[in-house]
């Protein structure tokens, strides 16, 4: 895009920014640990030098959530070529670290956008990091996908060479295609390349079902490069591509929505499979508006059946036929311990308590907001503040019961402290 018609939507889109959104960014240390104090300045992209909000992190490393325009909630929920978000400029400076500037993070309207800033210390020599993020999917132009057969076949050569379905901590994601040899390799949570694909290649906006549709595709199409080590059978060192034709648009620092990141911690265990097929299906998809694609997910579409009341089951099988169902991975790898299969709340006893209360007190060690528990197995008025509080700083919603979401994610973040512990 050139600098002419890159001003021109900047100013369309500038000039219908008729509703709002919020933003909250979060600043850490490359060992994950919050940086407390650190200037956040807000500026719309396309112009710098106007900071329109400026703000410091707390002892969580964290901002309030800031309200901020964007055009109106009905751009994206169906097709138009006017752009439907707003694309702010957050710039973070600390002290004892680079500056990190981000252009190009997304607002939708009545949405919380989640932006994470990774900061590095002050190195001689050094660059600042300055992180670009392209157009949405939906809105630019990418290359569409490559058309692959959607169960890959299990023969002699030890083609599949795993033998179960298994969530992996991490994924490896080649930043660009299979064959750029420049292109970087990068590990990110699996949890954190889900959200990151979701927002990236659907609306925040849609209805709930809609959402948690593309996300079983875009799980199930990852779970399936996994489990058939597609990429390293073929001699190269990584998962995933972030191409669009090869695989699913995944992009450096961007932003994750809210509601997005809820829902992949709803169904983060979830694939889709076939009758007697053991790995999961390769669950190919397309925009359906630019590019048409028959027998796989038409993303605009199932937007539109998620409005009309469709469930995601429904909208699944609307695309993938009537012998499509969601599958659980049998392990989650890099989990200390998992879900009891019950909510853990006031009167609860027992060893699970014992270990939300443990673990919660070492997260706390970095995360001082969270108060210090006396771990006896109780789940009393003090575990249920420390819960709550727990759940207030990482975007949880704030009930003091440790359900499926809660307890994953405070294995998550107590698996990111006590490695932090182990580095030092």
């Amino acid at each position: 895009m050139n600098r002419s018609s890159f001003q021109t939507r900047l100013r369309a889109a500038q000039t219908d920014m008729t509703d709002t959104g919020s933003l909250q960014i979060t600043a850490v240390s490359e060992q994950n640990i919050p940086v407390e104090d650190a200037t956040v300045q807000i500026s719309y992209t396309g112009e710098p030098g106007s900071t329109i909000e400026e703000i410091q992190t707390d002892s969580s490393g964290q901002t309030e959530a800031l309200a901020l325009r964007t055009p109106p909630v009905e751009y994206s929920l169906q097709p138009s070529e006017i752009m439907p978000y707003a694309e702010y400029t957050v710039r973070v400076t600390a002290p004892g670290f680079e500056p990190v500037e981000i252009s190009g993070v997304e607002v939708l309207g009545a949405q919380l956008s989640l932006q994470n800033v990774r900061m590095r210390p002050v190195l001689v020599g050094e660059a600042p990091d300055v992180i670009a993020i392209p157009d949405h999917t939906l809105y630019g132009v990418y290359p569409p996908k490559i058309a692959e057969a959607e169960i890959k076949p299990v023969n002699v050569s030890g083609e599949i060479v795993l033998d179960q379905v298994v969530v992996p901590e991490f994924v490896v994601v080649h930043n660009g295609t299979p064959g750029d040899t420049s292109a970087g390799n990068y590990y990110v949570r699996y949890k954190d390349y889900i959200k990151n694909v979701a927002s990236s290649e659907i609306y925040a906006t849609w209805p709930y079902e809609s959402l948690i549709a593309n996300i079983l595709a875009i799980q199930s199409f990852t779970m399936n490069r996994i489990y058939t080590e597609w990429y390293r059978n073929k001699g190269y060192n990584f998962t995933i591509t972030s191409s669009t034709a090869f695989d699913q648009k995944w992009i450096y620092g961007r932003n994750i929505f809210e509601s997005i990141d809820a829902a992949v911690d709803d169904v983060f265990l979830n694939y889709l499979s076939r009758p007697n097929v053991r790995q999961p299906i390769l669950t190919q998809y397309c925009d359906g508006k630019r590019v048409q694609c028959p027998q796989w997910l038409s993303q605009w579409g199932s937007a539109a059946l998620g409005e009309q009341g469709y469930d995601a089951i429904s909208i699944i099988r609307n695309y993938y036929g009537d012998t499509m169902y969601i599958n659980a991975a049998e392990e989650v790898s890099g989990v200390p311990e998992s879900y009891p299969g019950f909510p853990l709340s006031i009167g609860s006893v027992g060893s699970d308590v014992l270990k939300i209360q443990e673990q919660l007190n070492t997260i706390s060690d970095n995360y001082p907001l969270i108060p210090k528990l006396t771990p006896d197995g109780i789940f009393g008025e003090a575990t249920q503040e420390a819960v709550r509080t727990f759940q207030s700083v990482f975007g949880l919603g704030q009930d003091g019961i440790v359900g499926p979401r809660t307890w994953y994610r405070i294995q998550d973040i107590y698996v990111a402290v006590t490695r932090i512990a182990e580095n030092i």
